[in-house]
């Protein structure tokens, strides 16, 4: 069996890794967009690094755009096998999809004008809404914990991964010469004791291991710090300032455990009674999926949904869905909470309520995931006084805070208890992905040190295995 890497290799997005059987099977482990590098991404998303008709079957791990995103773009050029992943992502990727190629339309317009003016030829989409609709007709979903064959001496499982809703680990078993190999390609490892969603699972024993590696050189902030926190932000913004807080969520996840704390705080009279407008149609959308899919929810939760009809749901929020709705926030100058998309500050409404508000010093912007390096996100993280919104300067006057234990991803020692469900003498090769490539290197170090032998950190190469 070959692994070849794809994608994600020494970053955090487009992640892709192609596994070829010794009879010539092609499987595809996710099929995510690059994102965050202005007009490079174009040219590396459009590059799929193999050829989509000759990919027998592709595997999700879940439904982030950095690891589903490209699937409308593998399906319009050929594609045309069976997708499997859990019930939760294909769930989401119903949504999430379209929506990309919603966004894929819009840039493409507004790059396009500025290509027009300079007397230059117009580009297509990566891929439309239509063709990402188009795409679900491949989705095969399935329940965590079944081990299926997919195909002649190849099974494959999901375990929970704890990361969004739907997130699991791909376990492969695949028989060559009566020879069974064992894969688990982890996804994206999520939190230990987080608000909503299950814990991470412990998965089957594998020969190989294919890890994420994103938080690998940090330590988060405990869960049980960030009630108190955010409440405080709330009240030196909103009653102190008589300001604005800007919450910049990705749409799926985040969103949603963040309006879980806020209602816990509003029960616990810790929120002062002023308006809270969630301002993405996804993020409305994706609430009302997370509704339908209670298997993935902690058993406190569970007994909250019992006693109280929606967990997502309370006296001042706001869900916003049109265009309209969220320009009228604009002029809206009374303080409130506006939580929208994108977590990064790359795209989505957010960036309008950046523009509107980010000079202004009664405003704090709070950060509350991972933001990659050269996105909007990370330059105002880092402290850039003056940055660039739709092409015009802004002076960052507004309050950065941030909070990093909300992140979904997993620090170092959780990845690491993660993998510890596994015999170490008996993993072959742990390969380390979607990281950067710093991170990387210390978190090789850390893995070794816990007893991995065997921990490597592949190019963009071919391994025989």
């Amino acid at each position: 069996m070959k692994i070849q890497f794809i994608g994600a290799i020494a970053e955090v997005t487009g992640s892709k890794v192609l596994l070829t059987t010794q009879n010539g099977k092609k499987i595809l482990i996710d099929c995510g967009m690059y994102q965050g590098k202005g007009l490079e991404t174009d040219s590396m998303n459009r590059d799929l690094g193999f050829n989509p008709p000759e990919i027998d079957i592709l595997l999700l791990s879940h439904a982030h755009i950095d690891h589903s995103g490209l699937i409308p773009y593998l399906c319009k050029n050929g594609f045309h096998g069976k997708i499997y992943c859990t019930h939760g992502t294909r769930d989401l990727c119903s949504i999430m999809l379209p929506d990309s190629g919603n966004i894929q339309e819009s840039d493409t317009r507004d790059f396009n004008r500025k290509r027009l003016q300079l007397k230059m030829e117009t580009i297509e989409p990566l891929y439309t809404a239509r063709d990402a609709f188009a795409s679900l007709r491949y989705f095969v979903s399935m329940p965590l914990d079944l081990e299926i064959t997919i195909d002649e001496g190849i099974k494959v499982m999901f375990t929970d991964t704890g990361h969004i809703l739907g997130g699991s680990a791909i376990n492969l078993s695949i028989n060559e010469d009566g020879v069974e190999k064992k894969l688990c390609y982890t996804g994206d490892i999520g939190r230990y004791n987080k608000y909503l969603l299950n814990d991470p699972a412990p998965f089957p024993q594998a020969d190989y291991i294919i890890a994420e590696s994103t938080y690998g050189d940090r330590k988060h902030e405990a869960i049980t710090n960030v009630e108190d926190k955010l409440a405080l932000i709330v009240q030196e913004t909103c009653i102190k300032k008589l300001g604005k807080l800007l919450i910049p969520s990705f749409a799926i996840g985040r969103c949603q455990e963040i309006i879980y704390i806020l209602n816990k705080l509003k029960k616990q009279k810790k929120l002062p009674d002023i308006p809270i407008f969630v301002d993405s149609p996804l993020a409305v959308s994706a609430t009302d999926i997370f509704r339908l899919h209670t298997e993935c929810f902690k058993d406190d939760i569970l007994d909250l949904i019992r006693t109280q009809n929606d967990p997502f749901g309370f006296d001042n929020l706001h869900y916003v869905r049109t265009k309209e709705d969220s320009k009228r926030l604009n002029t809206y100058n009374r303080p409130c909470i506006i939580i929208s998309a994108s977590g990064m500050m790359e795209a989505g409404r957010i960036k309008h309520h950046l523009a509107n508000n980010i000079e202004n010093r009664k405003t704090t912007i709070l950060a509350v995931g991972y933001c990659a390096p050269r996105t909007l996100g990370r330059k105002i993280l880092d402290g850039e006084k003056i940055v660039s919104i739709y092409g015009s300067k802004y002076q960052v006057n507004a309050q950065i805070e941030e909070i990093d234990a909300l992140s979904g991803h997993g620090d170092y020692e959780e990845m690491h208890r993660f993998l510890s469900c596994q015999d170490k003498s008996k993993v072959k090769q742990l390969f380390l992905v979607h990281g950067e490539n710093d991170v990387e290197v210390k978190y090789q170090e850390y893995l070794q040190n816990q007893g991995f032998p065997n921990v490597y950190i592949p190019q963009k190469e071919v391994v025989e295995v």
